[in-house]
């Protein structure tokens, strides 16, 4: 018999309001200019957003979040608004995972197209996206305002999932 290990546990979770201060820390560790909680727990309430989080551990007891994902769908399409992992937790394999999840749920719901804004010069997240088969549909020059503040340009990028 073969056993599986995961050398990191985690599992998946709808998020809450009371993961809102968590959410809005982590957001903020892996962008420039993170969101603060009220606007957090907004985009949480509104209809059409589902906000998964990655949890550490196992699904017993109450566990902080170390990852999210935050989705909007309307009619067939979808934008994933951002999607963050804290800077402890990555390279787990939670983005994946959480995206995944992501794009099974809107998969169900009869999406087609699903759609993100990423910064070009973010490999590691381009990477990911290729491998989910996401293509570059369009690019925003002077987009993103960066840490040193010059502009980056957002590359547009479109999953079809029917």
């Amino acid at each position: 018999m073969i056993l599986w290990y995961d050398p990191f546990p985690a599992f998946l979770d709808e998020a809450r309001l009371t993961d809102v201060d968590d959410l809005a820390e982590i957001h903020a560790a892996g962008f420039h200019r993170g969101w603060h909680a009220a606007e957090v727990e907004a985009l949480l309430v509104q209809d059409g957003v589902i906000t998964l989080v990655a949890r550490r551990g196992t699904p017993f007891g109450t566990r902080r979040p170390v990852g999210f994902v935050m989705v909007r769908a309307a009619a067939d399409e979808a934008e994933v608004l951002t999607i963050a992992v804290s800077p402890r937790h990555r390279g787990k394999g939670l983005g994946r995972r959480l995206l995944d999840e992501a794009i099974r749920r809107l998969y169900r719901d009869r999406v087609r197209h699903l759609f993100l804004e990423v910064d070009e010069t973010n490999e590691a997240a381009r990477r990911l996206y290729k491998r989910l088969g996401f293509k570059t549909v369009a690019s925003r020059p002077n987009y993103y305002a960066g840490p040193d503040a010059r502009p980056a340009t957002a590359l547009v990028m479109r999953a079809d999932l029917s």
